[in-house]
């Protein structure tokens, strides 16, 4: 095998190295059918797996980063993975402990705060030049050329050396603001954390960071892998939302996209809330009076479309904005990966990121960048004493109350814990902490000395989380749904056609109890084929009309283009929703015609679990993980994420998690009955109950 070797340093001998590639080819190889062996373990690996052996398939493995601290590697390792959809990535970790709970709690940690949606090697089979590397392998096929990088190379130099072993026609790179635009995709096209997706379920998925409003008594929570910024009033009730899914798109509340939210900042006197979208490189604004967000940076142009609902219709399945770009080259006073936002006495904002390496010092009024300055030293020149003023509340806190990963953050410069610098505020008499680990937000009581967690509720203004369903051109487009989604419930009826009441029973698991009544907030409905929905409120003697299915479809699209206006709007709505004998009643109604049509009921239930035994904590962790995450069938992931959340000082029982219900209703329609004179048809009513037991 002929190997092209190229280094960011000539190595004395290239043979040694070229027997541990062939060696870690081998592992990788060998250990794909298997999630765990003897001597490995895949961590964030899917059930799918691509073809491997293609020579012109291109890979990038990122080795020994997992361990120590490698934030800003792992971001050019994924602003690449959104340049170029075709490359493949691998992470691989050398560690002779790989099966213990302390390295694979480290790495699911890693995987979560980092967002790695790439599946990583874990191996205690030592391949010295590799494993001790802390860098880039890069190399396409097989029998390939083979490209080693140290950690510190720039992008431009690994995006040169992608783009040469791309095949041709070259793969035209996404727009990353290139690095300079706003990108927006389906919400099929972003990946998630495979290994930690059973988190999604909980109420609050790594709440990284925190801003309040203390004249209107609200606070702003960045959700961050949620993709969403919770507003709450001290008292834990959610006020309002700020996005809906993962992407970039501006608009209302409902409709705007964002991606990871970190550190917010509010203006009082503009009723504006400005906040770092980090995933996408951008800084954004929310008009809290308006209930809009914009981008502030950089700022779209062109943006323009023909009216129609052709057009509306090919928007909503695939959205694209154009944008500025003066090179195709990364230009280094564009933001990358930011995440700390501070106000300068002068109205410019400050810009960090993780590492506290750059500050972009933006104009707050144009939104142009005005100045980079790059180095921690610098950096805490400017920025000193505002990182000091949030990070100095954290010691009126004993050290025994704080997250344990609030105190392992790192320090710049003998500035302690800066890394949380917005992760802490002030709020009437309490300091608030954001626990990432624990998934919960703390307040400590500085006339008590207290500290507890914020107990939410109004979990029906966050409306039905995107992951639950897809959206509904998807699954019109898929026929029966998209595929891999945990249906709890299927059923087959036979009915006349006409008006069909629907009660659907639902008991949740024993061990389990509703938090807050199931608002009409968190319930979906959709008809597919000859039905129709109808609200239960209407009057049951209205006609009923022959509706095909190219109808329906219309139908549904002017549904969903209205959406906003209804949610927005000020009529007082009946629940349709109940609680009797313990059970949860969904209520709803379909018309019919002849033909066969589907009903489907999506709803988020949020619980607790109930300590009705003496199981220990990581027990009770395991059972409240599962319970969120029905689908998964994987005991290490359901354990992984379980010792994420027992760092947490909170017992299992105030964790409130999210339990995903969704039910499917088949229903065959005979052909109407006739009336006497053979002519008129006669309008028939149903009843079905349906009883859903969640395991």
């Amino acid at each position: 095998m002929t190997v092209s070797i190229r280094f960011s340093t000539v190595p004395e001998s290239c043979k040694p190295l070229q027997l541990e590639i062939d060696s870690f080819w081998t592992l990788m190889r060998s250990s794909l059918n298997e999630i765990e062996g003897p001597s490995h373990c895949w961590l964030n690996k899917s059930a799918i797996t691509k073809d491997l052996s293609g020579k012109d398939v291109v890979f990038l493995v990122v080795a020994g980063a997992f361990i120590e601290d490698s934030t800003f590697m792992l971001e050019k390792v994924k602003s690449l993975q959104q340049r170029y959809s075709s490359l493949n990535v691998i992470g691989f970790q050398h560690c002779r402990a790989f099966s213990s709970d302390v390295v694979r709690s480290r790495l699911a940690k890693i995987v979560m705060s980092e967002y790695i949606t790439f599946p990583i090697l874990v191996s205690n089979k030592s391949l010295s030049e590799i494993s001790d590397r802390v860098g880039y392998i890069l190399f396409k096929g097989m029998e390939g050329s083979l490209l080693l990088h140290e950690k510190d190379v720039e992008i431009e130099i690994l995006e040169t050396a992608i783009k040469d072993l791309l095949v041709q026609p070259l793969e035209q790179p996404g727009l990353l603001h290139t690095l300079r635009g706003t990108w927006v995709k389906p919400l099929d096209a972003f990946k998630q954390p495979y290994l930690c997706s059973p988190l999604q379920n909980l109420l609050l998925y790594f709440p990284g960071c925190i801003e309040v409003d203390e004249v209107n008594e609200r606070l702003f929570l960045s959700d961050i892998n949620h993709h969403r910024i919770i507003v709450f009033d001290g008292n834990g009730n959610i006020l309002d939302c700020i996005g809906s899914s993962p992407g970039f798109e501006d608009g209302e509340f409902e409709s705007s996209k964002i991606m990871r939210p970190a550190a917010l900042f509010y203006h009082d006197s503009e009723s504006c809330l400005y906040f770092v979208d980090s995933e996408n490189h951008a800084i954004r604004r929310a008009d809290m009076e308006s209930r809009t967000v914009e981008t502030l940076y950089p700022k779209p142009v062109g943006n323009k479309t023909q009216g129609g609902l052709l057009n509306w219709i090919i928007n909503k399945l695939w959205s694209t904005k154009v944008v500025s770009s003066n090179s195709d080259e990364v230009d280094a006073s564009l933001l990358f990966y930011p995440w700390h936002l501070h106000k300068s006495l002068e109205n410019d904002l400050f810009i960090l990121n993780r590492s506290f390496e750059t500050l972009w010092i933006m104009d707050l009024l144009s939104g142009l960048i005005k100045e980079v300055v790059l180095g921690s030293a610098k950096i805490l020149e400017m920025c000193g004493p505002l990182i000091l003023e949030k990070t100095s509340l954290l010691k009126e806190i004993p050290s025994n109350n704080l997250p344990q990963n609030i105190v392992n953050k790192f320090s710049i410069e003998g500035n302690s814990c800066a890394g949380v610098v917005s992760s802490v505020a002030t709020f009437q008499d309490n300091i608030i902490i954001c626990d990432s680990d624990g998934q919960v937000v703390l307040k400590y009581n500085k006339k008590s000395k207290s500290m507890s967690s914020f107990n939410f509720s109004n979990f029906g203004v966050l409306g039905l989380p995107y992951w639950l369903v897809s959206p509904m051109e998807s699954v019109y487009a898929d026929g029966f749904g998209v595929s891999g989604v945990h249906v709890d419930h299927i059923q087959h009826f036979t009915l006349l056609p006409g008006r069909i009441d629907i009660k659907i029973n639902v008991e949740i698991p024993e061990d389990t109890e509703l938090e807050e009544p199931l608002n009409e907030g968190c319930i979906w409905r959709q008809t597919r084929g000859t039905a129709t929905e109808t609200l239960v409120a209407k009057n049951k003697a209205e006609s009923t009309e022959k509706i095909g299915v190219a109808q329906q479809w219309y139908d549904e699209l002017d549904d969903l283009a209205s959406l906003t206006e209804k949610e927005n709007s000020k009529e007082d709505t009946t629940s349709d929703t109940k609680l009797q004998d313990g059970k949860i009643c969904i209520d709803c109604a379909v018309n019919t015609s002849p033909g066969t049509s589907e009903v489907i009921i999506n709803a988020a239930l949020y619980l607790r679990i109930q300590n009705k035994t003496n199981n220990s904590k990581m027990q009770q962790l395991t059972r409240l993980v599962s319970n969120s995450n029905p689908s998964s069938k994987d005991s290490f992931q359901t354990e992984a994420c379980a010792r994420i959340l027992s760092t947490s000082n909170k017992t299992p029982e105030e964790l409130v998690f999210l339990r995903p219900l969704h039910v499917r209703l088949k229903i065959n329609s005979r052909d109407h009955p006739k009336a006497e004179n053979s002519k008129d048809i006669i309008l028939t009513e149903s009843f079905v109950e349906v009883n859903v037991l969640l395991k």
